[in-house]
């Protein structure tokens, strides 16, 4: 059995592994995700690296988040108010935002993307998950 059949029934958000505010925002999830849904794998990684090329996106300067869910691809704001809403807490609430027209939401999402080292900062490598969020993560 391959590795992508393993997280079928699982949502995996590919993320910028080098971005403090995407690994910021990876903790965030882990922790609103008793159940453990997510599976996660940076952009810069080997799977993220086949699954961009997959779906057609540019590998080199791709800036957006990518939510894998029920077969589908969602990117920009609209993976992020999807992440929200299977989240424990308050944050399911912020999925009333879907009904922003998406040109708008991802303008938004936009100009966060674009100065997201700027305003965050960068790490030098990838997030390297600890033993215990090891199984959380997707290799390829």
């Amino acid at each position: 059995m391959g590795k992508n059949n393993t997280i079928a029934n699982q949502d995996v958000l590919l993320f910028d592994g080098v971005c403090n505010l995407c690994n910021s925002s990876v903790n965030l999830i882990i922790d609103h995700d008793p159940k453990g849904h997510f599976k996660f794998a940076a952009l810069q990684s080997d799977f993220g690296q086949e699954k961009l090329k997959e779906l057609g996106y540019d590998q080199e300067s791709f800036d957006s988040l990518v939510l894998l869910s029920e077969g589908k691809v969602y990117k920009k704001s609209s993976a992020a108010l999807r992440i929200a809403k299977k989240m424990s807490g308050l944050y399911p609430l912020l999925y009333i935002f879907i009904i922003v027209p998406p040109f708008i939401r991802h303008a938004v999402y936009d100009i966060i993307a674009k100065n997201r080292y700027r305003w965050w900062g960068k790490r030098d490598s990838c997030r390297m998950p600890t033993p215990e969020l090891r199984a959380r993560f997707v290799e390829a």
